[in-house]
């Protein structure tokens, strides 16, 4: 995949700080490739998706394993939006000299309710990254690329969608980002009064993929929207943006939705520092700042206060 080229600014000054596989750290050993670890998540998270996919299609694949055909719509778009999340990640920090490892991802049996079958992916870093324009393009280049790919999975997934009086998709009545709102009525158009959307998988997907892309771009510790301030604002400002938005998630989890309670304390537990980069000193290039603002625009069209609610 070709990285785009805006993002690979000032990877040229940043590029003797690269080395090849293996990678060593300061100190010691820091990342070692296991293909074999990688592949095997990757595999058994596209079966926990697939499981999780015919579930929602209304079929159990356990009584007739040929019913998970009926799942992979879904695993197949969750799958490359969460693969094209990290791999912007992943393309970006081999761009600017980070040492990086390919994606772990997480499967998760869907043998609970509700569950889509995994807890998504993350890639490893070795800090200290080299400026804070790298690691604002390394931060953003995640969720933007990842929210292409979901755009592209709602909107065919939306063309394959119907509307109909129930509401809910299999028991859950999913919440409205304004990138998803807008979508739906580009492709359906209005939706009448009393009738509700059915989600295909593979729209549904596309609004995970939404979903995940705000979860990320919460500028809080070393979440994704956390790297992206912590390059514009600083480590000190950063550190009170992060302190401040942990009450914010708590006091939306009493009045919203109560997942925000768990990324709260969860916020609370990874921790609100972000570490330093090695030449702090450098300024940011003149698009940086409008990169972060794009980032800021992507937050706003893809959060959902109350992302869904069980019937």
């Amino acid at each position: 995949m070709k990285f785009p080229s805006e993002f690979l600014e000032p990877a040229r000054r940043e590029r003797r700080d690269f080395q090849e596989e293996p990678v060593f750290a300061e100190g010691g050993p820091a990342l070692r490739p296991n293909y074999l670890l990688h592949a095997v998540l990757f595999a058994s998270t596209f079966l926990t998706t697939t499981l999780a996919g015919a579930f929602y299609a209304g079929v159990d694949p356990l009584e007739d394993v040929r019913l998970l055909v009926r799942g992979l719509p879904f695993s197949i778009s969750l799958m490359a939006i969460l693969t094209a999340h990290e791999m912007g990640h992943y393309f970006a920090s081999r761009r600017f000299g980070v040492m990086a490892t390919l994606p772990y991802f997480i499967p998760v049996p869907p043998f609970f309710f509700p569950s889509i079958g995994t807890f998504g992916a993350f890639i490893k870093m070795v800090p200290p990254i080299g400026s804070r324009s790298a690691i604002l393009n390394i931060g953003l280049a995640g969720p933007a690329v990842g929210f292409v790919f979901a755009v592209l999975a709602a909107v065919v997934g939306l063309g394959h969608s119907t509307m109909a009086a129930e509401t809910g998709v299999h028991g859950l009545k999913l919440g409205g980002s304004l990138i998803f709102a807008v979508l739906t009525r580009i492709v359906l158009g209005p939706v009448p009064e009393g009738m509700d959307v059915l989600l295909h998988p593979m729209a549904f997907a596309g609004w995970l993929g939404f979903f995940v892309t705000a979860l990320n771009l919460i500028p809080i510790g070393q979440m994704d929207g956390g790297h992206i301030v912590y390059a514009v604002v600083g480590e000190k400002r950063h550190r009170a943006v992060s302190l401040g938005l942990v009450p914010v998630l708590a006091v939306m989890g009493l009045f919203f939705w109560p997942g925000w309670l768990f990324w709260a304390v969860l916020a609370s537990f990874l921790g609100v520092a972000h570490p330093p980069v090695r030449n702090p000193h450098i300024p940011l290039y003149a698009d940086d700042r409008w990169k972060a603002f794009g980032a800021l625009v992507l937050l706003v069209l893809t959060f959902i206060p109350v992302p869904f609610t069980v019937l």
